[in-house]
This record gives C-alpha cells, structure tokens and sequence, in this order.
C-alpha cells in the first residue's frame, strides 16, 4: 500500500484537511505545512518516508513536479470557488462590468473561459512560472487598468501598496476535497498496476519459455530470464529495441498479422544459431493492439548417436545430394504462397510424414527441401526417390533395399515423389516404416530399425487417391494430417510476374540478348492456366527468347508459340489436358477475365456492319490496315458477310 502526504503552504489549509478527513476517511498519511524555498528538500523527506502521492499546489506543486519523478495531485480552485471570488470581486468594484485581474500560477485555476458572459466582467488572466515573476504580474494587471486584482499574499501586498482593491485567493473545502479523491483514485490504479505488473514478472521469471513483452509499437519492454539464456542477450540489451530489429527474422508479414488485423502468428527460426519455435499473440484492450507477447519454445537439435556417427562414417554418401534450398528462395509474395510457407514452417517442427499436393511443377521439391533444413534433421541427407515407371521389384530395391534410399538416409529425410504409383506390397512397406520406424529388405525376416522422416507428392488429394484404389487405407490415415497444398502459379499473380520476369532476364543473359515484352504480350503470360507451372514457364521462356526476331516481343508472337507448344486438343477427346492446355481455352479465360475496351468495341462494330471492315474502320476513325493489325492483335476473326 503506498502513502499519500499533503505539502501546503498554509496553516489554513491544514485546518481544511482536517475537516475533511472527519466528514470522509481519505487515506492521507502525513499533512505538512512548508516553505516555498525548503520544498524539494521537505518533497523528498516526505519520499524517504513512503510517500507515493504527494498533494501540492501552485509554485510549489510546479517545483515538486520538476524536481523529482512521484506522481503530484495538484489543488485546482474549483469553478465555483473561483465564481464566489468573481463576484465579491465585483461588488468591491462596483461598476457593471469590471475589469478583474487573477495573478498566480496556471497550475491552481480551473478553466475560466466564459466567466466575462456568464458574470459581465472583463477577466483577465495573468500567469507566473516562477516565484519571481509574480509581482511583475500584479504590476502589469495594474497598469493595465484593473478594477481588482484577486491572488496570493504578494498579489495583494503589491495591489494595496498601489491602492488598487484586492482579494485574497482564498479557497473553500471543495478544491481540497477533489485533490483527496484524486489522489486516492490515482492510488488504487497504481496499486493495481503493481499488482499486475508483480504477477506478470513472476510469470516471466518462472514460465518454463522464453517471453518478450512488446508495447504498442512493437518495441520491446521485458524480456524473461529464460528468454535471456535461450539468446545469449541480456534484457538490458533488448530492452528499447524493435522488435524487427532486434529479431529480423519475424518478418513483416508477423509484425502485420498480429499489430495491424489483432492475430497471433506462429512461425519458426533460428537467433543466435538457436532453433526457436515462437508465437507471437496481440494484447488486446477495446479491440486495440496495446502491445503483444512472444512466446518462445527452443527446439532440441537432432543428436547423432556415437554408432550411427560410425555407421555413417563407413557408408558412402556420395549419392545423396546436400539439401541447399531455403523458404526464402521460394516464391512467396502472394498471401497464398506466404500462407503455404507458414504452415511448412510449422510442420518443420514435426517428425510425421508430410504430404505435399500439387501440380507439376509447383515448388513441392523446394518446400520439402526448406522444411527439411528447418528442422531437427537439416544436419542429416535428403533423398528425393521418384516412384513412377519402375516395377514393383525396382521400387523394393530402390528404396527398401539393402542399398536402398531409406538406409542411405538415416537421421535424414526421405522424400517419395508419386506416392500412388507404389504397389500395393511397397505401400506396405512404407506404413511400416513410417509406423514403426523399421525398414523391411530383400525378405521380411530382414527388418532394420532406421530414423527416416518420410515426405511424399502427390497430384490430387489423398482422399480422392483412396477412392481410387490407388492408396491403401493404412496408408491413407497414416499420412493424412500434415497435408500441404501447394498453389499453382495461375492463382498467385504475383509470384507469376516474378517468375515471368527472372526467367526472360535470365534468358536474355544467358543469350547475351535483350528483349522485351509489350504489355499485351504480358498480359497474356499472365491469364495463360500454365498447367505445368515453373517448368512449363522456363521452357516456354527459353524458347521465346531464342525465336524472337526483334527486340520486342508482342502479343501476336507470344500467341504463335504458345499455339505451336501447346495445340488445342479436341473436345470430346478424354482425359483432356491434365497436365496442359488448349490455347482456345486460355484465350477464352484472358476474353473473359481481360478482354480490353477497344478490342469489344470492333467486334461490336463488325457484328453491326455485318463484318465490313470498311464501314467498321471508318466508324473507328482509322485505316482498314490498322484495323487489321488490332484484329490480329485482340485475335478477333472477321464476321461473315452477309448476302
């Protein structure tokens, strides 16, 4: 419980004080009278004592507050006090509308905006900041003509001497008591802030994670001990900091998430080559971000045991590619990409079998890579094993082989691409191993224990896959949990710009060529489905470049190539494009999707003119040859004459 003193200047105002606390039980602890000259030594002697409120006013309230750091409630005269004084003042004057001067501090007077209307005085206002001050105040509402001056003892000893009338500001219990209440209420909110604020520092210096507390602006206010140790950073050294400075890792995508739309945000990272998994959760108080917590859980780092280091020492790894792809060099400015790598961030952390979903060439590679190197395992191999066009035979060897992937990858990662395409035996081969972490050779005598985390592709949904036969159901349930789906590039334009533009750079590098791409022929790579995504692209791009005849290349050209590459196929043919598409139908979706103003309005004319591109050029206001050039362009066929 803190302690509330009173410092006043008068014997009076003690008097007042008293009266006070025996009508009402205000918790005031001490009551002094002081010397204006002697109040920051009297302060902090009322400080040494416990006080933690102090009750002051005017001057001395000012100096209280400017000389040390303990919260000061100061004594305001009240409207109605000061209306009482108002109107003695004008009955000493005696005129109907006198000139009435209020000297003293700014700190002791209520807001007196409308006294002139509200009494018909003309009230003047003159404030002092120090002491000394104060009687060239009262000489200047003087000499500017004053009817009454109303202020304290130097006010009135100065208005006397010059025979100008004067009031003592004087005041009634009113003012004393609304300071009482004040402070009090002003107690009670420091108490509970401490109260509070002692509950939390417990919390944090016993939760079994790493906390940072954040204020509004993201900077960071505590940080706990075991946040401390998990760094190698002090609070000190925190304390003050952006959090996206201090941490670059969380990203602006984190710091957006939680400040900006009020949600918490997972992800992992490594600080200080420590492998963190954090949350980072808003504090809410009347829908607003007031600050935010990050909770941080450090990640155990895979240990290899003395007789695999041996085992491992022994076998040749020359077969097995070193993992170099991080989520960073993904794709990833569209919301659905970085949503995507969110998840595979979180799924690092697991050591269950992930399912990656996705058409050809989508970054299903790339994010089992990333994922693996974010990991407990990123100090072990990676495999990736295709199970497409081999036999039943070829794929036991392969992988569950004496020499197979899964051997070869102990304390590492092995991914399966085209898991459906296992036979019926080899995806029983699988469930064990991911089941029970053993690894079936040339005989199911031969069993082996391994620690293998297994990843898989797949080109449609696992459900649909069981369906069809194509999954067993222990393999279906087995697998299905951390399933990630993986975008196509049509549905994130963003990425598909990006991709667009570095792979004709890099095409024109590699060339040592420069071309450039019109906006119409741009527009249509972009609305183009690219069923085959970042290959389909590369090998599209590379042929573009090589073909092109100029420096820059329009639409017309790219709809050439993109109809020689990818024919239209006919329509009643079945298993139609599952893996491409007709150029008619991408056509039809740019139509749809972007058909420009221009192009709809010659097609509107032609089908007036009964496809005359006479009667329609003219109605434009250009040459037939130039319509022909939009027509080709927009790849608008000319209407049949009618006869």
């Amino acid at each position: 419980m803190g302690k509330i003193a009173l410092l006043v200047s008068r014997e009076e105002m003690i008097h007042q004080a008293h009266n006070i606390l025996q009508e009402k039980k205000f918790e005031i602890q001490e009551m002094r009278v002081i010397h204006t000259e002697n109040t920051v030594m009297e302060a902090r002697r009322s400080i040494a004592d416990g006080a933690t409120i102090i009750i002051a006013r005017g001057l001395q309230a000012s100096i209280i507050k400017q000389y040390t750091d303990t919260p000061v409630v100061e004594i305001v005269l009240t409207a109605q006090e000061m209306a009482l004084l108002v109107m003695r003042a004008k009955q000493i004057a005696g005129k109907e509308k006198p000139v009435v001067a209020v000297v003293g501090f700014r700190n002791m007077f209520c807001d007196m905006a409308y006294f002139d209307e509200l009494y018909n005085i003309e009230l003047k206002t003159y404030f002092a900041d120090q002491g000394a001050e104060l009687p060239v105040a009262v000489r200047k509402a003087i000499s500017d003509g004053a009817d009454v001056v109303i202020g304290g003892d130097t006010a009135v000893s100065i208005a006397t001497e010059a025979g100008v009338p004067s009031l003592f500001l004087s005041m009634t219990e009113d003012s004393m008591r609304q300071a009482f209440s004040t402070a009090e209420n002003m107690e009670y909110a420091m108490n509970v802030e401490k109260k509070t604020a002692a509950q939390l520092e417990t919390l944090l210096d016993y939760s079994y994670s790493g906390v940072i507390r954040l204020d509004g602006s993201g900077i960071i206010t505590a940080v706990n001990p075991l946040m401390e140790d998990m760094i190698g950073k002090t609070e000190a050294e925190l304390k003050g900091q952006d959090i996206r400075k201090a941490a670059p890792m969380i990203g602006e995508e984190a710091w957006n998430r939680v400040f900006q739309e009020g949600e918490d945000y997972s992800l992992f990272f490594e600080w200080n080559q420590t492998p963190i998994f954090a949350v980072l959760a808003p504090v809410l108080y009347e829908s607003r971000v007031d600050g935010a917590i990050v909770t941080c859980h450090k990640m155990k780092k895979k240990t290899v045991t003395p007789e695999k280091s041996r085992s491992s020492q022994k076998r040749d790894n020359s077969r097995v590619l070193p993992p170099l792809v991080q989520f960073e060099d993904i794709l990833q400015k569209s919301k659905a990409m970085q949503e995507c790598i969110r998840k595979a961030n979180l799924y690092a952390l697991s050591e269950h079998p992930v399912v990656l979903i996705g058409e050809p060439g989508t970054e299903k590679r790339m994010l089992a890579e990333s994922i693996h190197n974010s990991s407990v395992r990123a100090q072990g191999p990676f495999l990736d094993v295709p199970c497409e066009g081999l036999s039943g035979e070829e794929q036991k060897n392969m992988i569950f082989g004496n020499r197979g992937a899964v051997l070869q990858v102990q304390g590492g990662t092995l991914l399966l691409r085209d898991v459906e395409e296992l036979t019926a035996a080899n995806q029983y081969r699988l469930y064990q191993l991911i089941r029970f972490r053993v690894c079936h050779g040339a005989d199911i005598g031969s069993l082996r224990k391994v620690d293998v985390r297994v990843m898989v592709t797949i080109g449609c949904p696992l459900s649909e896959l069981m369906e069809e036969g194509k999954i067993s159901p222990d393999l279906y349930y087995l697998l299905s949990g951390l399933e990630l789906f993986v975008p196509p590039l049509r549905e994130r334009k963003e990425d598909l710009l990006e991709k667009i533009e570095d792979t004709l750079h890099d095409c024109c590098e590699h060339y040592s060529r420069y071309h450039v791409l019109t906006k119409g022929a741009m527009e249509i790579l972009l609305n183009y489905p690219w069923r085959g995504n970042l290959f389909q692209i590369e090998s599209f791009c590379e042929r573009l470049i090589l073909m092109a005849g100029k420096r820059s290349i329009d639409e017309i050209a790219v709809r050439k190539l993109l109809e020689e590459l990818y024919p239209e196929r006919s329509v009643g043919q079945e298993n139609k494009t599952k893996q491409g598409t007709g150029l008619q139908e991408a056509m039809q979706q740019e139509t749809v999707q972007s058909l420009p103003d221009e192009a709809v309005k010659i097609k509107e004319l032609l089908h007036k003119f009964s496809g005359s591109r006479e009667k329609t050029a003219q109605a434009l206001g250009i040459s037939k040859a130039t319509l022909w050039r939009h027509m080709k362009k927009y790849g608008i066929a000319g209407e049949k004459r009618l006869q």
